[in-house]
């Protein structure tokens, strides 16, 4: 294989891998925000459970000082009772007595309810909190095997610009040059494989000589449609493809 084909060959798919790392590593900081984004819907959870439960012990509170008032109420009202002259009198206060009597067993029946419904909350919490925590551990795991992937990565795309600089210090000015700009005006794809006697990257026909003359890979040849770099896959071993 000619030295500079087989140089741009490696120069492609080292700029292939590159971008692939870079692409890689661009994608992490939005992996990173979906990670917190789960967290952070397992904590409002636990935070929203925790402010009903607020809310239930609030409301109990309230209904506990309704019921002590009418308590205090009721207190007097049996014991002006026990003062009264005359049945009018004691007949109002009975009705007194009565309708306070009803009202306390209202408002224990609703701060019964309030505390089943504590009860419940409360499950409620110890759930979400063990949710919480076990979805902290699984995120914290996720993050740290992100966190040395992107490290590989980054380590990768070092490398490879040392081993760039080594492949670039090889070819000339000129052909370096061609490189380059079929890289930025053909999506990042510059040397393109030759497969079934077409340009793998345009998918056009090479005319049968030019076919044949790309797979010997012993001279630079371009697509006439797309103007990539062609050349032939050999195997390992060989040095250039027997006529189509």
């Amino acid at each position: 294989m000619l030295p500079d084909l087989e140089r741009l060959i490696r120069l492609q798919q080292l700029e292939t891998a590159v971008a692939a790392a870079r692409q890689t590593i661009e994608s992490f900081p939005a992996t990173r925000e979906r990670l917190e984004a789960r967290l952070a819907r397992h904590a409002a959870g636990l935070e929203a459970a925790e402010q009903r439960l607020a809310a239930n012990k609030a409301a109990r509170r309230e209904i506990e000082k309704e019921t002590a008032a009418i308590e205090k109420k009721l207190a007097t009202s049996r014991e002006h009772s026990m003062a009264v002259k005359t049945n009018k009198e004691l007949w109002a206060v009975q009705a007194e007595i009565e309708r306070a009597t009803a009202d306390i067993r209202k408002l224990e029946d609703r701060i019964l309810e309030r505390m089943m419904e504590a009860d419940e909350l409360s499950s409620d919490i110890e759930a979400a909190g063990q949710a919480l925590a076990e979805e902290q551990a699984t995120v914290g795991e996720e993050q740290r095997r992100l966190e040395q992937e992107r490290d590989r990565h980054q380590a990768l795309v070092e490398r490879y610009a040392g081993d760039r600089e080594e492949i670039v210090s090889g070819l000339s000015r000129r052909l370096l040059e061609t490189f380059d700009t079929l890289m930025r005006g053909r999506k990042g794809i510059a040397v393109s494989e030759v497969r079934d006697g077409r340009c793998r990257s345009c998918q056009v026909r090479l005319r049968p000589q030019l076919n044949n003359d790309v797979r010997l890979n012993q001279r630079l040849i371009q697509c006439e449609s797309c103007q990539r770099i062609l050349y032939f896959p050999i195997a390992a071993g060989d040095t250039a493809a027997p006529p189509a």
